[in-house]
C-alpha cells in the first residue's frame, strides 16, 4: 500500500485546523536552517528507533527538503502499521510559496 501524499497548501490548510503532528526527517544542520513551524526532528537514519514517536491521533504528517527521503520513511512507517502522509515538495516548496519558516535550535 502507498501511503497517502499531500501539498504544501494541503498541508497549511490541516495547519490552519488545529495542530498536526509534523515530522521532519532531514538532517539536523537542515532543520536548523529552516523548517515548517511546529516540526519535529527525526532523521532520516533515526527511523526506525523511532517509531513509536509517529503513533498516535491522527496521521503522522512526514515532510524533508524535496518528498524523496520523507516518502521512504512514510514507506517504512506504513509497512510498520503508522497512518502517515507525505509532504510532496517538501520544505523547498513550503518555503518557495513564501510560508513561514522557523530558524535555529527548536530547543531555544
Amino acid at each position: 500500500m502507498t501511503p497517502a501524499e499531500i501539498t504544501t497548501a494541503d498541508l497549511a490548510a490541516a495547519m490552519a485546523n488545529g495542530p498536526v503532528r509534523l515530522f521532519d526527517v532531514r538532517e539536523p544542520d537542515e532543520f536548523v536552517a529552516g523548517r515548517v513551524p511546529g516540526a519535529v526532528p527525526v532523521p532520516l537514519q533515526t527511523v526506525p528507533d523511532n517509531i513509536d514517536m509517529f503513533r498516535g491521533d491522527g496521521p503522522a504528517y512526514v515532510i524533508c527538503r524535496s518528498g524523496g527521503r520523507s516518502a521512504a520513511a512514510c514507506e517504512f512507517l506504513a509497512a510498520n502499521g503508522v497512518d502517515v502522509v507525505n509532504i510532496a515538495g517538501g520544505t523547498a516548496v513550503w518555503a518557495s510559496e513564501g510560508r513561514d519558516l522557523e530558524i535555529g535550535d527548536s530547543a531555544e
